[in-house]
C-alpha cells in the first residue's frame, strides 16, 4: 500500500506545480520581471572593452603595450548545436 501512495502523493504534487508554473504573467508583473533581469548598464562593462577577433592582432598589440591576452576561447559549435 505504501508503495501506491508515495508516487501518487509525488504525482499530485507535480502536477500541482505544474498548474502553478502555467499561469500567464500579467502585464504589470512582467515589466517588474523583465527589469529585474535585464542586464545593467554597471552589468555589462566587458562591452565596452575593444575585443580583437584575431590572436595575430592581439599578440601585435600586446607586445607593443607590454601587457598580457586574455583568450576567451569556445569549443563547439556557436550555436550549442553540438
Amino acid at each position: 500500500m505504501l508503495k501506491l501512495v508515495v508516487p501518487t502523493w509525488a504525482g499530485l504534487m507535480l502536477a500541482v506545480f505544474a498548474l502553478h508554473a502555467a499561469e500567464p504573467i500579467k502585464p504589470a508583473q512582467f515589466e517588474k520581471l523583465h527589469a529585474l533581469i535585464k542586464p545593467q548598464a554597471h552589468e555589462e562593462k566587458y562591452m565596452q572593452i575593444p575585443w580583437l577577433t584575431s590572436l595575430w592582432e592581439a599578440r601585435q598589440q600586446a607586445a607593443k603595450e607590454g601587457k598580457p591576452i586574455l583568450l576567451w576561447e569556445m569549443d563547439g559549435h556557436p550555436l550549442g548545436c553540438v
